[in-house]
């Protein structure tokens, strides 16, 4: 099966270019990082600029692994239902369910090995200056060079090829169960993430306001409380869709279509929550800090700019990732509908109007990870801006929110229906036929 695994990649490569990408970003973002530890490890660095390098790599390398997991996992989902007549028929031709799984976990650990192999060379540069930023910020010594050794090596290869392979084996197994994805497992998580975010978010009241981890905890929280929406998306997006009050055939067709397409859309769905929640609870909370530091006069302290660059990295490497799964996931998902598409127009739609249709599908989309993104953002804001200030609700966060809700619409309309003109541009008739 892996000899059928690399013969697949070679004769369908685009297939495989969303996963290569998520793969090449994530093994790049984490080998950055943990280039750090190497750095650290040097001879003759001080323990102040060591502490600073490892911290950075130690919470970063967390995130990015989440991030590499959840990217190319949303990637090979998507991969893996557009495959289900070649897998059908492979099974049909005498393939049992575990040679599959070899089949599609080997490409997808071929495809992260090249990823990580071509993201060796960014990642030096990006370990370069990514110390140069510590330097100019005084929180790394000048005297200290950068070290790309086995640290970064082996975690970005072992941390990108798990992820990989994990993300393949679930995948698999999510589209042989069909609708009964989600189950009991899924929303005792979902309630388990939700209950541990509200905790982390109301312990914000047992700190006081000069403590220096204020911040951690709601901004822990916030992230909980986004994964437990992002967990129940589906669910969500059919409660929403119950209550849309849209009018006219785009929009009864497009809620149509979102009701019948609700657990394949769950995947941008989250990533709409979690990049609401993430980027408006860490932006509005670091600009509050900063603000409030300014107006007292005092200069920031080194473990302040650690938390700053930190909580600004982070927000980078989210948007970054996010972005990526959005795209892919939208114009997989796009792409595949050209033959539903081609049927609209000979049944008597214009192109128009099968824009229209899909513009409205990720416009409620959009409102949807928004609407149940913001709570869990204002989740983490309040209790750290009540106990930081007199405010309970800050000025900041109308401008981070504005800016946030922005990006991701205009990433969602752009890319959705981007793709889907062009996919109208093929005539109707041939689009029926090459994919009957």
């Amino acid at each position: 099966m892996f000899v059928l695994a690399m013969r697949s990649i070679r004769q369908r490569p685009g297939r495989f270019l969303a996963t290569l990408l998520s793969a090449f970003l994530g093994a790049a973002v984490i080998m950055t990082f943990s280039s750090m530890h190497d750095t650290a490890g040097r001879p003759g660095v001080d323990p102040v600029s060591a502490e600073t390098l490892r911290t950075a790599a130690g919470v970063v390398g967390g995130y990015g692994t989440l991030l590499v997991f959840f990217a190319v996992a949303s990637t090979l989902t998507v991969n893996v239902r557009q495959r289900a007549a070649e897998l059908e028929l492979l099974r049909c031709s005498g393939a049992t369910p575990a040679q599959l799984k070899r089949m599609v976990v080997g490409e997808a650990a071929a495809v992260a090995l090249a990823g990580t192999a071509l993201a060796i060379v960014p990642a030096v540069l990006g370990g370069r200056l990514l110390l140069e930023v510590f330097r100019d910020s005084g929180q790394v010594a000048d005297s200290v060079g950068h070290s790309f050794g086995p640290i970064a090596l082996t975690t970005g290869i072992g941390t990108t090829l798990l992820a990989a392979a994990g993300a393949a084996f679930l995948a698999l197994r999510r589209a042989a169960r069909g609708r009964r994805e989600g189950g009991r497992a899924r929303t005792v998580l979902a309630y388990a993430a939700l209950a541990a975010g509200g905790a982390a978010a109301c312990s914000t009241f047992a700190f006081s306001a000069t403590d220096a981890a204020l911040m951690a905890p709601p901004a822990y929280g916030a992230i909980l409380l986004s994964v437990g929406c992002a967990l129940m998306a589906p669910r969500l997006l059919v409660g929403v869709l119950d209550r849309l009050p849209l009018r006219g055939a785009c929009g009864w067709l497009a809620v149509r279509n979102l009701r019948e397409r609700s657990g394949p859309l769950a995947g941008i769905l989250m990533s709409l929550i979690l990049f609401t929640a993430v980027s408006t609870a860490t932006l509005t909370m670091q600009a509050v800090e900063s603000d409030a530091v300014a107006a007292s006069g005092r200069v920031k302290s080194v473990d302040a700019k650690n938390l700053e660059t930190l909580n600004f990295t982070v927000v980078g490497i989210v948007v970054v990732f996010v972005c990526v799964m959005l795209v892919n996931s939208l114009y997989a998902a796009t792409t595949y509908r050209g033959r539903e598409f081609g049927q609209q127009r000979l049944a008597g739609a214009t192109p128009g109007q099968v824009l229209g249709v899909v513009g409205t599908e990720t416009l409620v989309l959009t409102v949807t990870g928004v609407l149940f993104g913001t709570p869990a953002a204002l989740a983490g804001i309040v209790p750290f801006t009540v106990v930081r200030g007199d405010a309970v609700v800050p000025g900041q966060t109308a401008g981070v929110w504005a800016v946030v809700v922005s990006v991701a619409a205009a990433v969602t309309l752009g890319t959705a229906l981007t793709t889907a003109r062009r996919v109208l541009r093929a005539p109707a008739v041939r689009a029926v036929a090459v994919t009957a």
